[in-house]
């Protein structure tokens, strides 16, 4: 009896110590592979980017000239007309200026004025002469000398026609510098940036120093777009008019029906991409410019086409290059199997598999160091 208590004992405690010392689960954590493609009628995802919120219209709005500013009518946020007066530049020059250009155009409308009736009179002894030397009562001298007088007033007076549309050229000039020093938006819009204070100086052009190129930037949030680089390998998946699934970064759950503006007809060598614009179908004021975007390119599969292969997508960091080839760990059942797979590419976060997985498997994503084929697992979905 006490050797079989004994037994019963000693298999306890080797039970409890295989307990204690067992390998336990790696925890891992798990995404469902899923594949690019669908039924016919149904829309699919056939590529993913990410790009960024840009404004197709925005402006840095200066002047046109050189001068210090005396008032600033704007902040960040707020909304503005096209037109609106958003600041204003010191006046005092180009205003006596102005005054003094209308003084110089008054005074050559008073001389041409004055000029006028002594061309008149000058015609009217000419005539006179004229008709006295046709009935022999004056001299030819005379009448050369009226004849002379009325030419030379003649020429006097569209000289003094052009000095005065001289005059009435400048004041104009003037009163454009005028203008000129009234800063306004060139289009509606909201001001994101105020670059200028009452007392500084700006200018057109960088003239170094502490003078500034611009008052504001205005957007035009009515021109707000998202721009995509594309990597050439994937730019025959896209097409201008495609419909698109945005997703900001800021509002992860919401789901924003766009589509494919244009196609830039050039690449970019250093970065082989391809420049995409996707246009909002209907826009929102949670929308902001600078703003970081997903999108899903999107097709519709039309009844009775072909069958077309479609890759199966999982997340990037799923995929580890092992041994030279590239590996996939597929958890089915708690256990973990190392899978060889084929990678067609990857493109942002997700790459695509042509071979080795089938969509719907479970793989790890992330997989942590020790983990390998066989080993057991504890699951924890994304």
């Amino acid at each position: 009896m006490p050797v079989v208590i004994g037994l019963v004992l000693l298999a306890v405690a080797a039970a409890a110590i295989w307990w204690m010392t067992r390998p336990k689960p790696l925890e891992v954590h798990t995404a469902i592979a899923h594949q690019t493609g669908s039924g016919p009628g149904a829309e699919h995802t056939v590529l993913n980017a990410s790009g960024y919120v840009t404004a197709r219209r925005e402006a840095t709005v200066s002047s046109k000239i050189t001068g210090k500013v005396t008032e600033v009518l704007i902040e960040e946020g707020v909304k503005v007309t096209e037109g609106q007066v958003l600041a204003r530049l010191d006046d005092t020059n180009v205003q006596a200026s102005l005054l003094l250009s209308q003084a110089q155009a008054n005074a050559s409308k008073s001389t041409l004025e004055e000029t006028r009736v002594r061309q008149r009179e000058a015609e009217r002894e000419w005539d006179r002469q004229k008709a006295l030397l046709e009935r022999k009562v004056t001299t030819q001298s005379d009448y050369d000398h009226a004849e002379a007088s009325a030419l030379a007033q003649r020429a006097h007076l569209a000289q003094l026609e052009n000095d005065v549309t001289v005059a009435e050229r400048t004041v104009a000039v003037w009163r454009q510098q005028l203008e000129d020093t009234v800063i306004r938006a060139p289009f509606a819009g909201i001001v994101t940036s105020k670059n200028a204070q009452p007392g500084e100086m700006i200018s057109p052009m960088s003239s170094g120093g502490f003078t500034r190129t611009g008052i504001c930037t205005v957007v035009d949030m009515e021109s707000l777009e998202i721009q995509i680089d594309v990597n050439e390998s994937y730019i025959n998946r896209v097409a201008s008019g495609q419909a698109v699934e945005a997703t900001l970064d800021a509002y992860p759950d919401w789901k924003i029906p766009c589509k494919v503006i244009a196609i830039i007809p050039t690449a970019d060598r250093q970065k082989s991409t391809v420049q995409v614009r996707v246009g909002f179908d209907q826009l929102d004021p949670r929308i902001l410019p600078e703003m970081a975007a997903k999108v899903a390119f999107r097709e519709t599969v039309t009844a009775g086409a072909a069958p077309v292969h479609r890759n199966v997508v999982v997340p990037h960091n799923a995929v580890l290059s092992l041994d030279g080839r590239d590996v996939v760990f597929v958890i089915q059942n708690g256990r973990a199997e190392r899978r060889a797979v084929t990678v067609a590419g990857t493109q942002g976060e997700e790459s695509e598999l042509s071979a080795g997985l089938a969509a719907g498997e479970k793989v790890a994503v992330d997989p942590p160091a020790g983990l390998a084929d066989g080993a057991g697992v504890d699951e924890r979905k994304l």
